[in-house]
């Protein structure tokens, strides 16, 4: 059976360079493209067995390492691998402390999607070549969001995006008061005492704390 690579970016030009480098690296392979975060899990939804995805972390709807995070939650089964224009060793570890298999970057060699798919479709990490010392991770709070159910998880990157509860509420299809119990118990989980506090860590998680996110 012909293994499925879902390719989600926002950017069609990117999106079909990547499709095109799998197909050329991995012939046999399907690809199934997805250009926000609402079009990831309707794939997976719809398409059924996806071996890996192919993620771009700043798409509509992706709040960075949280969509990563709800990915993770929803389909433990399916390695994801970051593909994004931040590039730097903080951004990369943030990546794989949030449950990514593999990192490249969008400056890298075209070789190296075809490598990492390989790699991680093997069972094996897959990251670029990197000088000097390894940076600080994220594991702590990595871990902390880790323990948040898909709902939650929805309610935070909805905090991110600077939406009331009620917003939040409506967008789920629930009412406010679930939205109200959720906030209470990632505020918990977060280890911090108020919404501004849990909405500056939503933010640092949704990577729009620094970088040109357009091209990430």
């Amino acid at each position: 059976m012909a293994f499925r690579i879902l390719v989600a970016d926002d950017h069609p030009l990117m999106r079909a360079a990547l499709c095109q480098s799998v197909a050329g690296a991995l012939p046999g392979l399907t690809t199934v493209e997805a250009s926000n975060f609402g079009e990831v899990e309707a794939a997976l939804k719809r398409e059924g067995a996806i071996d890996t995805i192919l993620l771009d972390l700043h798409m509509p709807g992706m709040n960075g390492l949280i969509g990563l995070a709800l990915l993770r939650n929803e389909h433990p089964a399916i390695p994801v691998i970051v593909v994004s224009a931040m590039e730097d060793a903080t951004t990369i570890q943030r990546a794989m402390d949030y449950g990514a298999s593999g990192f490249v970057p969008k400056s890298a060699p075209i070789t190296h999607i075809g490598e990492a798919i390989q790699a991680v479709m093997d069972g094996h990490i897959w990251l670029p070549p990197t000088e000097g010392p390894a940076a600080d991770g994220d594991a702590d709070m990595a871990s902390r969001v880790a323990g948040l159910t898909p709902q939650q998880l929805r309610v935070l990157a909805g905090i991110a995006e600077g939406k009331l509860n009620k917003q939040i509420a409506y967008e789920m299809g629930v009412v406010e008061t679930t939205v109200k119990a959720h906030v209470t118990v990632i505020l918990r989980r977060l280890g911090v005492v108020s919404r501004t506090q849990a909405a500056i860590v939503a933010s640092r998680l949704a990577l729009s704390n620094g970088g040109d996110t357009a091209d990430a």
